[in-house]
C-alpha cells in the first residue's frame, strides 16, 4: 500500500515581505495619528486597532493545505476553510494526472479558487505555492486541481493507484 501525505503553507519571502509592509504602513498611520493628537484613540481602541492588524496581517500563515492519497482516494484540507479532509473516493475520478499550470491565468492566483470569477472551464482550484498540480476530472464533469510540491512522490502514489484502479 502507498500513501502519499503533504502539507503546505504559505511561507514564500515574497509574501510574507508584502505582509508585513501592508502591516507595518496603517500600523505607522495609526501611531502617527496618535502621537500627534492622543485624543484622536483612546488607549483601548489604539490596542484593539494594532490587535486586529497583526491579526489581520499573520492569518495568511494560518492557512493550510493537506493532501493524502490513499486507497480511499483523495483526502484534502484547505485550513481554516475545510475543518476535516474532504474526500474524493477513486470510483468518483475519471481522470488524474499531475501537470504544471500557470496559476495567475489559469486560476487567478493561489488559494481557494472556485472560477466563478475566472475562468470557469477550468474549475476549482486549491493551491499554495508554486506550478504544479493533481488534476482531476471527476465524473460528474467537475474539474479540481490540488497543488503539490512534490510532483514524483504524488505521481507515484497516483500511477499504484491507476493500476489498481484501471477506468483512470
Amino acid at each position: 500500500m502507498r500513501i502519499f501525505k503533504e502539507e503546505q503553507r504559505f511561507n514564500q519571502t515574497w509574501l510574507i515581505v508584502l505582509m508585513l509592509i501592508s502591516s507595518l504602513v496603517p500600523l505607522a498611520l495609526f501611531i502617527n495619528d496618535y502621537l500627534k493628537n492622543p485624543e484622536t484613540y483612546s488607549v483601548t481602541e489604539l490596542l484593539l486597532l494594532l490587535s486586529i492588524l497583526i491579526f489581520v496581517g499573520c492569518f495568511i500563515f494560518f492557512i493550510k493545505l493537506s493532501t493524502k492519497i490513499d486507497q480511499h482516494g483523495i483526502h484534502y484540507k484547505f485550513f481554516p476553510i475545510h475543518r476535516s479532509f474532504k474526500i474524493i473516493p477513486w470510483t468518483e475520478i475519471e481522470h488524474i494526472h499531475v501537470k504544471t499550470y500557470d496559476p495567475i491565468s489559469d486560476y487567478g492566483g493561489w488559494g481557494f479558487k472556485g472560477g466563478a470569477l475566472w475562468n470557469r472551464s477550468k474549475g476549482q482550484s486549491i493551491t499554495v505555492s508554486g506550478d504544479i498540480g493533481i488534476q482531476m476530472i471527476l465524473k460528474n464533469g467537475k474539474k479540481l486541481l490540488i497543488g503539490t510540491q512534490q510532483q514524483q512522490a504524488a505521481e507515484r502514489s497516483i500511477a499504484y493507484y491507476k493500476s489498481k484502479y484501471q477506468q483512470l
